[in-house]
C-alpha cells in the first residue's frame, strides 16, 4: 500500500503510552502525531521524551488531520473519554477494559454505529505469532474437536514492585479484571464466545505490604477478592476451568491448555505476542510448534526479570487503520471487547451471588491472520474465513 500513514493521537501519558508511541514509530501505516493528558506537564514531558507533538485534549479532538485517538486513561475514565472522542468525529482505540460496565460499553458502541465510526480495544496480543499459530492448528483440526481445557494466571500480586498498588486491591481491581482480558480475549479468538460462567472467590490476606518506592513498608487494606476459580462454558460446548490469583508464591501450571478429541495444545502466555506453543497428537510426546511463519513473534523487550519477550502493542491500531481504509472488519473490535468485559464481570458476579451467569452478549471470532513476516499481513483485503471450531 502506498497511502500515507494515518495520523493518530494519544490521550493519557502513563507508562503504557511509551509502547504505543514506539509501535507507531515502527509502522508504515500509522504515525502518532501528538499526545495529550489532563496533566499537561505529563503530556509535554512525554512528547519531548518520545519526539512527538504535544496538544491539549481539546486541540487534539479538534485536529482534522487526526483520524484515530487512542484512549490510555484510567479504566474509570474510559467511557467518558471515548465518548468525547467519538463525538468529535474520530475513531477510538481504547486500552483494556473497554469500559467498567456492560451498559457503558453498549452505549459506546451504539454511539459509534450512529456516527459511522470504529471502536477498537486492547489487548491485541492475540494477533501475535504464537496465538495465530495456535489458531491455525485449531482451525485445521490438529487436535480434533475441542472438549475443554484450563487457564491460569497465578502470582503473589503487585505490591512487591508497584510503588502505589492500592487500586489493585480495591473494588474494581483484583486479578480477573487486571489480567483476565488477555486470557479471555485469547480464548474467544481460539474458541469463540462464552455462553455461561460460574465462579467462586476468596481473599487470601487482609492486608498487603508495599515493597518499593517512598511508601515501602506501608500496609494497605485488601478490599476485593484476590483468588478466583471459574468454569466457563463456550457456545461451542467446550468447558474451561480458569484460576486467577494473587495469593500464589510459585506454581508450575501452563497459562492455557486446550484438550481435544485427537490431542492437546499448550498456548503461551497471552500477555505477550511470541513464545513457543506445544502440541501432542493423542498420547504422543509434546512437539514444539514453529511460529516463524507468522508475524509479530520476535523478541524485542527485556522484562525487569531479564526475560526476553515479544511485545508488539499497537498492532491492533495498525489493523484497525487499514481496516478503515479497506472497508473490512478490524480484529481487536469493540464487539469483542464488550463480550470479554461481559465475561469478566460475570465471573465477579457469579462469585458474589453463588449462581450460574448467562452471558448476555456474543461476538464473532476475529478473522485469523495469514502467514507473513510483518504488518503487510494486514494489507491483505481478501482475508481467510474465520472458520468453525471443530
Amino acid at each position: 500500500m502506498s497511502a500515507s500513514p494515518m495520523n493518530v493521537g494519544i490521550i493519557g501519558c502513563g507508562v503504557i503510552s511509551t509502547a504505543y508511541i514506539r509501535g507507531g514509530a515502527r509502522s508504515r501505516h500509522i504515525q502518532v502525531k501528538s499526545v495529550a493528558d489532563i496533566r499537561e506537564d505529563a503530556a509535554r514531558s512525554q512528547a519531548s521524551a518520545m519526539g512527538v507533538g504535544y496538544a491539549t485534549i481539546d486541540e487534539m479532538l479538534a485536529d482534522p488531520s487526526i483520524e484515530i485517538v487512542i484512549n490510555l486513561t484510567v479504566p474509570n475514565a474510559h467511557a467518558e473519554v471515548s465518548t468525547r472522542i467519538l463525538e468529535a468525529g474520530k475513531h477510538v482505540y481504547s486500552e483494556k477494559p473497554l469500559t467498567v460496565s456492560v451498559e457503558e460499553a453498549n452505549a459506546l458502541l451504539q454511539l459509534a454505529a450512529k456516527r459511522g465510526l470504529r471502536v477498537g480495544c486492547a489487548p491485541d496480543t492475540f494477533l501475535g505469532a504464537s496465538h495465530q499459530a495456535c489458531r491455525a492448528l485449531l482451525d485445521d483440526g490438529k487436535i480434533g474437536t475441542v472438549l475443554g481445557g484450563a487457564a491460569s494466571f497465578l502470582s503473589r500480586g503487585m505490591e512487591a514492585w508497584h510503588p502505589n498498588p492500592d487500586f489493585f486491591f480495591k473494588p474494581g481491581g483484583g486479578p480477573v479484571l487486571d489480567l483476565g482480558p488477555y486470557y479471555i480475549t485469547t480464548l474467544v479468538n481460539l474458541l469463540g464466545p462464552v455462553r455461561t460462567v460460574t465462579a467462586t472467590a476468596s481473599t487470601g490476606y487482609p492486608t498487603r505490604k508495599i515493597g518499593s518506592g517512598d511508601r515501602a513498608g506501608e500496609e494497605i487494606a485488601v478490599e476485593t477478592p484476590t483468588s478466583y476459580s471459574a468454569l466457563l462454558t463456550f457456545e461451542s460446548g467446550a468447558r474451561f476451568s480458569l484460576d486467577a490469583s494473587w495469593d500464589v508464591w510459585k506454581h508450575q501450571r501452563s497459562p492455557i491448555e486446550i484438550y481435544g478429541t485427537e490431542g492437546s495444545l499448550l498456548v503461551p502466555d497471552p500477555n505477550f505476542f511470541g513464545d513457543e506453543p506445544k502440541v501432542t497428537e493423542r498420547g504422543g510426546d509434546w512437539q514444539a510448534v514453529d511460529i516463524s511463519a507468522f508475524a509479530f513473534g520476535e523478541r524485542n523487550r527485556t522484562l525487569r526479570t531479564g526475560r526476553e519477550v515479544a511485545d508488539h502493542r499497537s498492532i491492533g491500531v495498525v489493523d484497525m487503520a487499514l481496516a478503515i481504509r479497506q472497508g473490512r472488519p478490524h480484529r481487536a473490535s469493540g464487539e469483542l471487547a464488550l463480550h470479554v468485559l461481559d465475561v469478566l464481570l460475570a465471573i465477579g458476579m457469579s462469585a458474589a451471588e453463588s449462581r450460574v451467569i448467562e452471558i448476555g452478549s456474543s461476538c464473532e471470532r476475529p478473522l485469523p491472520i495469514s502467514p507473513g513476516l510483518d504488518e503487510t499481513v494486514f494489507e491483505v483485503i481478501d482475508q481467510p474465513h474465520p472458520g468453525k471450531v471443530a
